[in-house]
């Protein structure tokens, strides 16, 4: 309501009830009239001032001081300074939207806090599995290195392994950072993702052969599917995959992938025939160090951050990733490719 309407309304009602009384005491419609009259302007002009100066003013200063805050500094130099023609309704609106922004960014901060203590923890307990190990070992090192050499040798080459996966998690933590701020870039390239998909496959066959799992195309591709990404990225999503397919299958099962063509993308299927994931560890399935089991995960040398670099990667060619399982039956991760024109 606009501070003329409300003064309007004010001054009408105090008038009125002035007229009535002296209509009251009178009974004279010229008196009331009169009275009305002198009431009316009065009254509105009094209120429009008092409202104006103690009220009005300061309203349409919070608001100014809110909806410049809004804008943030260089949208209010680009847009001018804004004066509403209706403070006292666009204050209150402008307060219960900056409320609710203020409440989701509170919320969103305490969410990256949880996130940021669980990811710490999880940095620290990943590096000290493997630098106690190494520590162990160099010392037993020192102890036997005359006395045994055949043991010490053993001992150097289990430390040497445990510097492998320090400098695997160094590697992946770093490329994650990098994906997250730009610093990798995106080199687009127009392939053959089935030439592409082929030759994962093959560098994959021996592993997959030692788990006695099955690599394959579900449909045969004799035409090529030309996709518009960067080549040697969307390799390493493959490969992160499939080694997940082949950790966690079944001996004698079997790991396929699939093609769908969409309007102006490409839906690419890796299936596998294995343990599967119970739903509840789906939604957190991509992020950092998330791990259904860190037994099994840890003792077949993974980082936990394996699909979280798959997830970063289609983030920055803007496309998506899924997954579905079903416990004892198995798991499909499905990612979305551009097109090539």
């Amino acid at each position: 309501m606009k501070l003329s309407v409300l003064v309007l309304i004010t001054a009408l009602a105090v008038a009125l009830s002035i007229g009535l009384v002296n209509f009251y005491f009178q009974h004279d419609l010229y008196y009331l009239a009169v009275s009305f009259g002198i009431s009316f302007v009065t009254s509105f002009l009094v209120f429009y001032y008092l409202f104006e100066k103690y009220i009005y003013t300061k309203i349409k200063l919070i608001y100014k001081l809110i909806h410049n805050l809004k804008l943030g500094k260089d949208l209010k130099e680009a847009l001018g300074e804004y004066v509403s023609s209706d403070p006292i309704n666009d204050v209150e609106a402008e307060v219960k939207e900056w409320a609710g922004a203020k409440k989701k960014e509170i919320d969103l901060l305490k969410k990256q806090e949880q996130f940021r203590r669980e990811f710490l923890s999880n940095v620290s307990h990943e590096f000290k599995t493997p630098l106690f190990a190494i520590q162990g070992y160099v010392e037993t090192l020192q102890d036997c290195l005359l006395d045994d050499p055949e043991m010490a040798m053993k001992f150097l080459k289990k430390a040497e392994k445990n510097i492998e996966r320090l400098s695997y998690l160094i590697n992946d933590l770093d490329a994650i950072s990098k994906l997250e701020t730009g610093e990798m870039p995106i080199n687009f390239e127009k392939f053959d993702f089935v030439v592409l998909a082929k030759e994962v496959m093959d560098s994959l066959d021996d592993t997959a052969q030692i788990h006695k799992i099955k690599l394959f195309f579900k449909d045969k591709y004799t035409g090529p599917t030309m996709v518009y990404a960067d080549r040697e990225k969307i390799r390493q999503i493959l490969i992160n995959l499939l080694q997940n397919s082949i950790k966690y299958g079944n001996e004698n099962g079997s790991t396929a992938i699939k093609i769908f063509e969409l309007h102006d993308q490409f839906l690419i299927e890796v299936t596998d025939d294995g343990i599967g994931i119970e739903e509840k560890h789906l939604t957190r399935l991509f992020e950092r160090f998330y791990r259904i089991d860190s037994h099994r995960s840890r003792k077949e040398g993974g980082t936990g951050l394996g699909l979280a670099i798959v997830k970063h990667i289609l983030e920055a060619h803007e496309q998506t990733i899924s997954v579905r399982s079903t416990p004892n039956i198995g798991t499909t991760f499905g990612f979305t490719l551009q097109k090539s024109n």
